[in-house]
Order: structure tokens, then C-alpha cells, then sequence
């Protein structure tokens, strides 16, 4: 699934071709808001809330998620689509852009009021202007049993974070992804990190923890399983972590540089 960085720069890219202009295409590919025409409409912003994106338009809000397959692809009039059309769930035009989202986990049309009831359980937003480092600390505090890997990654303590950075930010400071929020030392500091680690990936496609941008040289654990650790030399492992069956994701650690 994508991270908050990768849906911020989706925002922003399609915030600058749609953002003022009116809309002479809004075709909505799910059965359930297929008859909703926001055709003449203008488009007032494209903003990411975590990893949620929502384009204003007039009174209503295009709410969508690209969950693990989706993506927004932009085109001028005329060029060839680098998707099938069949996987396109969503098409927004206007007299200078073709926007099209293929393969969306969620598409919705609700009126603008109602965007606390899609986007308000989220926790502070890493990427956001309203940015609260301390309501985060508190919300991963008031879940003191849980994993620090899975609470790291639950979107409602705070938004933005995908499986690589909560990897990486459980090697950066020394934890197990497995270690309990409560035995944590240093929430602040984990919040801090995870604030500077994805703004500073914010406006590059290339995501890096190292610091490094070549190729297989951008992560200390994630995607490593039996690579020697690049501080001590000790095999990275592999196991899996979630909140339950269904949110189990995959986790990497060094034995050695965590405890």
C-alpha cells in the first residue's frame, strides 16, 4: 500500500492540473455514483488527509484511496492511456487535463460537510498543515500493549505511515518492530523521526532511510531478509505483524542493532 508520501505528491500533482479550473468530464466508473455529473463544476483543491485523497468540487468531495493497486495517472487531450481502460474507476477532464485513477480501493461522491466522517478518525497527518507531534505521542501512549510496529501503522494514532518507514524507524532507533508501546523509550523521538524521514521524501519518487538514493541502497531493512545488516553484518530476518489476521503485514528487523 502506498505511503503518506506517495499520496501527498499525487495530491499536489493533481491539485496543479485541476485546482480552479471547471470540469468538462467527471465520469465515475463505480455503479453506485455512476450517475453523479459534476460535469461544469469547478475544482476547488486536491488535498491528501494520511493516505486518503479528496478533490473539492463545488459542494461535493470526490473521496478516494488507492489501497494497494491503485494509482492517478495524468494526460493531455489525445494521449495514449498508459492503463486499460477497463481498470479506470474514475475520469476527471478539464480543457487542458485528463486525470484518471485505475484500480481505486475506494471511490465515493459525498457532500463537502461530510468529510470529518471519512478522513475524521485519522490521527494527525505527518504531511499535513495542521501537523500535532503531541496528540501523536499521545495516541500511540494510549496504546501502550500494542506492537510498536502495528501501532506505528495504524492510521487513526498517526497518518501517513506505510510498511517501509515503520520498518525502517524500528531499525533507526534500536526497536523490535515486535517491542510494546509501553517499553518504548523516547516516543517523542519516534515521532520526530517518522515527521523528519517522510518530509524529507515528500518531493522525491525515490524514497531513502540511508540517505542513499542508488538502487538496492535505499533501506536498512526493509526488503532484506538474509542481507547482512549494513551497520553490524548480521542477517536481516523476516516475520509478520498486525493487529490481527487480516492486517498482517510483513516486518524486518536486525537481531543484533534491535532489542
Amino acid at each position: 500500500m502506498p505511503e503518506g508520501d506517495t499520496v501527498f505528491r499525487t495530491a499536489m500533482h493533481l491539485d496543479q492540473a485541476l485546482a480552479g479550473r471547471p470540469l468538462t468530464v467527471s465520469d465515475v466508473r463505480v455503479p453506485k455514483y455512476a450517475s453523479v455529473d459534476l460535469g461544469g463544476e469547478t475544482v476547488e483543491s486536491v488535498v491528501s488527509r494520511g493516505k486518503h485523497l479528496l478533490t473539492r468540487v463545488g459542494d461535493y468531495s470526490i473521496h478516494t484511496h488507492l489501497m494497494m493497486e491503485g494509482t492517478w495517472h495524468i494526460y493531455r487531450h489525445g494521449a495514449r492511456w498508459r492503463r486499460p481502460a477497463y481498470q479506470a474507476r474514475i475520469v476527471l477532464e478539464n480543457t487542458e487535463w485528463v486525470t484518471v485513477g485505475f484500480e481505486l480501493g475506494l471511490v465515493e461522491v459525498i457532500e463537502r460537510e461530510r468529510e470529518d466522517e471519512v478522513v475524521g478518525h485519522l490521527g494527525p497527518d505527518l504531511l499535513g498543515p495542521d501537523w500535532d507531534p503531541g496528540e501523536a505521542v499521545r495516541r500511540l501512549t494510549a496504546k501502550g500493549d500494542r506492537e510498536i510496529d502495528v501501532a506505528l501503522l495504524d492510521q487513526s494514532n498517526l497518518a501517513g505511515l506505510g510498511n517501509v518507514y515503520a520498518n525502517e524507524l524500528c531499525f533507526l532507533r534500536g526497536m523490535l518492530p515486535q517491542r510494546p508501546v509501553a517499553e518504548v523509550r523516547d516516543l517523542p523521538g519516534v515521532v520526530a523521526l517518522a515527521h523528519r524521514l517522510i518530509v524529507a521524501n515528500r518531493d522525491r519518487v525515490e524514497r531513502t532511510t540511508t540517505g542513499d538514493l542508488r538502487p538496492g541502497r535505499r533501506t536498512w531493512v526493509y526488503g532484506r531478509e538474509g542481507r547482512p545488516c549494513r551497520r553490524c553484518g548480521t542477517r536481516i530476518r523476516r516475520g509478520s505483524l498486525g493487529a490481527n489476521e487480516l492486517a498482517q503485514r510483513v516486518t524486518y528487523w536486525c537481531p543484533v542493532c534491535q532489542s
